[in-house]
C-alpha cells in the first residue's frame, strides 16, 4: 500500500499521507512517495492545484523516533541523519514549494516536529478545529526545529511566537494558530476536506503561473528594502502586463464575467 494516495478531480490532486497507524510519521518511504507524487503534478498539465492532506487522526507528527536505524559504520548518527535530510527531506520541501501549482494543506489533526514544516510549505493552509502545531525539537531532544521550520514560522508570525513556539513546550492549538496568522483558517473537523478543495478548486481557476509569481514576490519583500520591493513590482508588472492573462482579465472586466484563465499548456 502506498505511502501516499493519490486522487485527481477536477483539475485537482488530493495528496493523503497514508501511514494512519503511527500518525503519519515522515518516514523515508512517505517522504519519497511524497516526491514522486510531486513529479506527477510537475509532468502532469491537467493538475490545475494540490490539497495535501493525512489520513486517520493526524496529519504528520514528524519523525518516527521508534524507527530510527543504527548508523551506517564510520557514521555517527548525526551525520546519517544529515545526510538524509539533504538527499531527501530537504528537496521535499524545495519541491513543494517550486510546484508550479498551488498547494493547499488540511490539517486534520495533530501535527508535529518535522510535519509542521512540512504543513507550513503549503500555499494556503486550512487546520481542523481538533488539529495543533506543536514543536517538540528544542525542549524534548535537543535539536533545532527543521523541514522549513526556522525560515517558515518567524516570517508568518515573528520572531517572538516563533521563539516561543520553539522553546516552550506547548501545543498551538488550530483556532490560536488562525488568529496568530500561522494559518489561513480553522474549520470544524468535518467540513475541513470539503473546504480545502473548494478552495483548491478556486484556485485552480487562477491564472496559471499566479501562484509562481505570488511566492516570488513575498518572499523577496523579506530581504528588499521598500524602494528594491517597489523596483521589483514593477519590472514584473512590466512582464505580467503583456501576457494573455491580463488581456484575458481586463476583458472579463469590462464584459462583468467571471475570467477564464488558459491553462498550464499555454
Amino acid at each position: 500500500m502506498s505511502a501516499v494516495l493519490w486522487e485527481l478531480q477536477e483539475g485537482v490532486a488530493t495528496l493523503t499521507l497514508n501511514l494512519p497507524a503511527k500518525l503519519n510519521p515522515i518516514a523515508l518511504d512517505l517522504q519519497e512517495a511524497l516526491r514522486e507524487c510531486f513529479a506527477r503534478v510537475r509532468e502532469d498539465h491537467g493538475v490545475r492545484a494540490v490539497v495535501l492532506t493525512g489520513a486517520g487522526r493526524s496529519f504528520c507528527v514528524g519523525a518516527d523516533l521508534s524507527a530510527m536505524r543504527p548508523p551506517s559504520e564510520g557514521q555517527t548518527l548525526g551525520d546519517q541523519t544529515a545526510d538524509w535530510m539533504q538527499s531527501t527531506s530537504n528537496p521535499l520541501i524545495e519541491e513543494m514549494r517550486a510546484l508550479p501549482v498551488p498547494v493547499v494543506c488540511a490539517v486534520n489533526g495533530p501535527t508535529a516536529g518535522a510535519g509542521v514544516g512540512l504543513a507550513l510549505a503549503g500555499d494556503v493552509v486550512i487546520a481542523a478545529k481538533s488539529a495543533y502545531f506543536y514543536l517538540s525539537f528544542l525542549p524534548r531532544l535537543g535539536i533545532v526545529p527543521d523541514l522549513g521550520c526556522t525560515w517558515f514560522i518567524p516570517r508568518l508570525v515573528g520572531p517572538a511566537r516563533a521563539m516561543g513556539m520553539s522553546l516552550l513546550d506547548e501545543r498551538i492549538s488550530a483556532e490560536r494558530a488562525a488568529q496568530w496568522g500561522l494559518i489561513w483558517a480553522c474549520m470544524e473537523d468535518d467540513l475541513l476536506l470539503l473546504e480545502a478543495q473548494q478552495v483548491a478548486k478556486r484556485l485552480a481557476r487562477l491564472p496559471a503561473h499566479a501562484v509562481i509569481e505570488a511566492r516570488r514576490a513575498l518572499e523577496a519583500s523579506a530581504r528588499h528594502t521598500l524602494p528594491e520591493q517597489l523596483h521589483y513590482e514593477s519590472e514584473r508588472q512590466r512582464e505580467l502586463l503583456n501576457r494573455p492573462a491580463f488581456a484575458e482579465g481586463v476583458a472579463a472586466f469590462l464584459q462583468k464575467r467571471t475570467p477564464e484563465f488558459p491553462g498550464r499548456d499555454s
